[in-house]
């Protein structure tokens, strides 16, 4: 059974990354990243720091917005307001979880699509389903790149995604479908999630439950992605599936498999972000 490490991918990108920053900064541009924080939440900020380092290797900036973690609906939309028409911006996240009574939705739909660097906002997600120009969320995406990068052909294929989150389970799903697997969503609600589970010849765990998957769940010679971050009390970071289901199944680790992906699209679409805005400001010019 393989082990699908992230790590080659991630480096493939991000060398490409690099080399389109380096050209934007020799012609004074400088591209950047800005990142909105309103959480004390330890796994948010180990995301965080990750896509950081991660930008700062390929020479792309990143500006943090942190604010308390009682922050009013309104002073984060103030902030997204701000890095919206901000012209040195070119890709805005918005770090969840966010306060208790946040309007989450309200402040989504305030990331221009063109910025909108992990698809997080209901206009992005609009245009993914109807098949228009639009960054996909990025972990999703890294689901897709990992199925692509060691060969796993989806057509026909039995696909079965644990979790239903807007920013992984549905969209994961979708490009899933896209690339003609037959897919199923499984949720907190399924019912006797093992049946369907063990359907799967590619199995995506996505639901923020250790260990929730193990090899009893999973059909031998599966493809399983865990997309699982969790933190555990020692600080270490575990997925959704149990190691024993490396055994029978091609698995990815975690840390080390979708997270290295989902951090270098995320820097893969900032610079597709630079491009973009650079290519409409030129048009307006004429």
């Amino acid at each position: 059974m393989r082990l699908l490490d992230g790590k080659p991918i991630a480096r493939d990108i991000r060398a490409k990354v690099k080399e389109q920053a380096l050209a934007y900064r020799a012609n004074g541009v400088i591209p950047t990243l800005l990142i909105i924080i309103a959480t004390e939440d330890e796994q948010a900020a180990w995301y965080v720091r990750s896509i950081r380092k991660a930008a700062e290797a390929c020479d792309i900036k990143v500006h943090l917005t942190e604010l308390s973690a009682d922050a009013p609906t309104e002073m984060i939309a103030d902030a997204l307001r701000a890095a919206a028409i901000d012209p040195m911006v070119h890709g805005i996240l918005l770090q969840t979880p966010l306060p208790a009574g946040v309007k989450i939705d309200e402040l989504l739909s305030i990331i221009p699509p063109q910025k909108d660097v992990d698809g997080a906002s209901p206009i992005s997600a609009g245009r993914l389903l109807y098949g228009q120009a639009a960054f996909a969320p990025a972990t999703a995406e890294a689901v897709l790149t990992l199925l692509d990068y060691y060969n796993v052909l989806l057509p026909g294929k039995q696909a079965v995604v644990v979790g239903r989150s807007r920013i992984v389970g549905r969209p994961a799903a979708h490009l899933l479908l896209e690339r003609d697997a037959t897919v199923t969503i499984c949720h907190s609600r399924s019912s006797d999630l093992p049946v369907s589970t063990r359907t799967a010849d590619v199995l995506v765990v996505a639901a923020g439950k250790p260990g929730l998957i193990t090899s009893a769940d999973v059909k031998p010679g599966a493809v399983v992605i865990d997309v699982g971050t969790n933190v555990t009390d020692d600080n270490r970071l575990v997925g959704d599936v149990a190691a024993d289901v490396a055994g029978i199944a091609d698995l990815t680790p975690v840390p080390g498999g979708v997270g290295p992906v989902t951090t270098s699209l995320i820097l893969q679409h900032t610079l597709t972000s630079v491009s973009n805005l650079l290519a409409t400001a030129q048009a307006l010019q004429h």
